[in-house]
């Protein structure tokens, strides 16, 4: 006789043998969790029949919401072709076909893609690109790299070695190269005690200061344009990424844009270096790409990084990096269509308009006594909450109030999951102006109710 699979059969078998990540599994052991059977829309459904409003686009990667139709057809037609065949020694349409998409899409003379599998993976690629570029163009010396503070690049080594939040990985340190890390453009909590804008964006200058006291070092610079997104949705002030890009011109540094989280379209630009009008040398995607479908990542240079590597077969300048799916057929598919999607007239109107009534929806939580700001960029919003709002004390992480606030707001059917302290919401961008409200509401009303 088959077993039912009820929530609590398959809940007893996944505290028996999965672990999950970024989770402490003791403490899983004693959850009540969703185990989700399907979705549609902008809806997850667990095996018990309930129903949730994916308020974080499954950790940022859902575009379209879940079984669309355009997307389920474009992986059926591709599955019926191929599913995957090597990059090495062959090509294949699909993957053609995407990287003249993605260089149509992207901002200035980015024209150049690899691909890989995931952010980590593309972020680990531009990592090794810049250092193989400067090493190629008889700069050797070059092998620092600058990054920041609250910045989350990934969980590979180069990945993490770039990345700014010891929590993630102080673990790792005896495994991690040396990288400089700079002050975070987070005004709210200021590293340098100062309020914007009387500052002048004052966080910038370290990175001027660095660079001249290393002169002919630093390889490159990586950075979250615009938004820090696991740093806890840290948006940074008008002017600064303009003016980080403007140092690494004037001190011959590559700039590396993660733009993992912020791309296609989560900001309301296809990729939020356009906010500030800046083409970093090396851009990588990844989350958004498939909308969520599948692994597929990309990094993206220009001519003058890609003419280095180009030499004899004796001379082993070409690029010695690569994936057993690089290029697959079925993850370039999903692409290929959700871009499509994307630049639909009707679609991009349409996301102006959501903008509107979330960042209207978004500034009232200002209100609330325990929110000590309120951060959004296009569909991408933290709400931070603390203690005392007058002196910005934070919760203790042993009060779990973003986790406590989350597991309330479930009780509405909706899905989130925080960021310590810092409730995120990042919905697909296929939310409905209703689902938008709702969702706007519930968590409000959610963290009234926890932070009483």
């Amino acid at each position: 006789m088959v077993k039912k699979l009820t929530g609590k059969f398959l809940r007893d078998i996944d505290k028996k043998h999965v672990w999950h990540p970024f989770t402490q599994m003791s403490e899983w052991m004693e959850e009540d969790f969703p185990v989700i059977s399907h979705g549609k829309d902008n809806y997850i459904y667990d095996v018990d029949g309930k129903k949730y409003l994916d308020g974080v686009s499954s950790i940022w990667c859902n575009i379209h919401g879940y079984a669309n139709r355009e997307l389920n057809e474009a992986l059926r037609k591709q599955m019926d072709k191929i599913s995957h065949s090597t990059f090495l020694g062959m090509s294949n349409v699909p993957a053609i076909l995407l990287a003249k998409k993605l260089i149509d899409i992207l901002p200035g003379e980015l024209t150049r893609v690899f691909y890989s599998d995931n952010g980590s993976t593309a972020v680990e690629v531009g990592i090794k690109m810049c250092l193989q570029y400067w090493q190629h163009t008889g700069r050797p010396e070059k092998q620092m790299f600058v990054s920041l503070r609250n910045g989350y690049h990934g969980d590979t080594i180069g990945a993490m070695s770039v990345g700014g939040i010891d929590l993630f990985h102080s673990a790792f340190k005896p495994l991690l190269f040396q990288s400089i890390r700079v002050a975070s453009p987070y005004c709210y909590r200021c590293e340098l005690g100062l309020e914007y804008p009387l500052c002048e964006i004052a966080c910038v200058e370290e990175i001027e200061s660095i660079a001249k006291n290393y002169p002919g070092v630093i390889a490159g610079l990586v950075i979250e344009p615009m938004v820090q997104a696991a740093g806890g949705f840290i948006m940074s002030p008008p002017g600064y990424l303009k003016r980080v890009y403007e140092i690494t011109r004037k001190h011959e540094i590559l700039l590396i844009a993660d733009e993992v989280a912020t791309g296609f379209m989560r900001t309301g630009r296809m990729f939020a270096c356009e906010h500030e009008g800046v083409v970093p040398d090396i851009l990588c995607i990844s989350k958004g790409l498939t909308s969520g479908y599948m692994p597929l990542a990309a990094t993206v240079t220009g001519e003058n990084v890609f003419a280095a590597f180009l030499g004899r077969y004796e001379e082993f300048k070409s690029f010695f990096h690569g994936h057993t799916y690089t290029g697959n057929q079925l993850g370039c598919s999903l692409a290929i269509r959700s871009i499509e999607l994307l630049t639909r007239k009707k679609f991009l109107n349409s996301i102006a308009q959501k903008i509107k009534i979330f960042e209207k929806g978004i500034d009232k939580f200002k209100k609330l006594k325990h929110v000590g700001e309120v951060r959004n960029l296009g569909l991408m919003g933290g709400i931070e909450i603390v203690k005392r709002k007058d002196t910005k004390e934070p919760y203790n992480l042993k009060e779990k109030v973003g986790i406590r606030v989350c597991r309330e707001v479930r009780k509405d059917n909706i899905f989130l999951r925080p960021l310590g302290n810092v409730v995120v919401l990042m919905p697909p961008l296929s939310i409905t102006k209703e689902e938008i409200k709702h969702l706007l509401d519930a968590t409000y009303n959610a963290i009234s109710k926890i932070t009483d």
